[in-house]
């Protein structure tokens, strides 16, 4: 007896896919910092009061007539003074400290992912019956 082929009947596969998340973390530099000392010029005034010590030496002329002072010549000799010296001693002004703090911070990621499923569409009055055996 002849086998009948039924020439509608075609056999088909659909594969099926869906999305997965996979997380990688990459370490990655967010900045480079340079730290420094900057050394700035101020000038500042301060008000000193010096000793000077001058001999000093009048010689007056009389007038022999009259018998009164008529000049006076003066002379001043300087012999002692004070000598300014600027001495500037550095001081600590602040320590600063440098360091590096790794901490962990936990985040949340929201994404999208797609999955295919079937779908059947049927035209006038099919029975469709599921069997869900998975």
């Amino acid at each position: 007896m002849p086998e009948k082929k039924n020439e509608h009947q075609e056999d088909k596969t659909l594969q099926l896919h869906k999305e997965e998340l996979q997380v990688n973390k990459k370490w990655v530099e967010t900045a480079d910092v340079r730290v420094y000392k900057k050394t700035y010029t101020l000038e500042k005034q301060i008000v000193v009061p010096i000793i000077r010590e001058e001999l000093i030496i009048e010689k007056k002329i009389l007038n022999p007539e009259s018998g009164t002072t008529t000049q006076i010549e003066t002379t001043q000799i300087p012999l002692c003074e004070d000598r300014i010296e600027v001495i500037l001693n550095p001081t600590i002004l602040n320590d600063v400290e440098i360091f590096r703090n790794q901490f962990e911070e936990i985040i949340q990621i929201n994404e999208n992912v797609k999955e295919e499923k079937v779908q059947i569409a049927t035209i006038g009055d099919v029975k469709v019956v599921v069997d869900d055996k998975l």
